[in-house]
């Protein structure tokens, strides 16, 4: 098996279908509970204005994925683009008043690997404890005995969900897709 490029997306990537179990999120509130995150600090999610993107797990260079059929699982693939995604686009989601946050259940060792490879200037939480996947009812998927979050997108305003993105394909265009929104919506903080 050859080592993939964790930037680039296969041409042939499986989009994911919606499957309705994001349908229940657009406006629940938050709820009391904090995640540990990459700045060493746990985040409180109750009363966020943010936008805050679920993905299932961020690959590391030279290392193999998960599952040798990672790449056909719809929706597995393109974390870091959409991590990437996020990050250059960052200025447009704040000027908007607007936090971002990027969640899965990988640790926050793992994660503050992928951070600081990734030159990240926001948090990302770790959900490993499945706290915030239980409280929500997010959408999961089981692969090598993991319980992963399929990837979303949720535009939280004062702690309320107001808007969701699911599925998000592709991957790498999940900012852009969010950000059109705001505009469109004269979202703001």
């Amino acid at each position: 098996m050859t080592l993939r490029d964790l930037n680039v997306l296969p041409s042939d990537l499986p989009a994911p279908e919606d499957d309705g179990t994001a349908r229940h999120l657009e406006g629940t509130q938050m709820p009391d509970l904090s995640l540990p995150s990459t700045t060493g600090r746990s985040v409180d999610l109750r009363g966020l204005t943010t936008v805050l993107f679920a993905y299932p797990r961020t690959g590391q260079p030279g290392k193999q994925p998960l599952v040798p059929e990672w790449d056909q699982i719809a929706g597995a693939r393109g974390c870091t683009p959409q991590v990437c995604g996020f990050r250059d686009e960052l200025d447009r989601i704040r000027s908007r008043g607007f936090l971002v946050h990027g969640v899965s259940t990988q640790s926050p060792s793992y994660q503050a690997e992928a951070a600081a490879r990734l030159h990240l200037t926001f948090p990302l939480l770790s959900d490993e404890s499945l706290m915030l996947t239980h409280a929500l009812k997010l959408p999961v998927f089981t692969v090598a005995d993991q319980i992963l979050m399929k990837r979303l997108a949720l535009v939280i305003v004062r702690g309320v969900i107001r808007k969701v993105f699911y599925p998000v394909f592709p991957p790498d265009q999940n900012a852009s897709v969010v950000i059109e929104w705001l505009e469109a919506n004269a979202v703001t903080a």
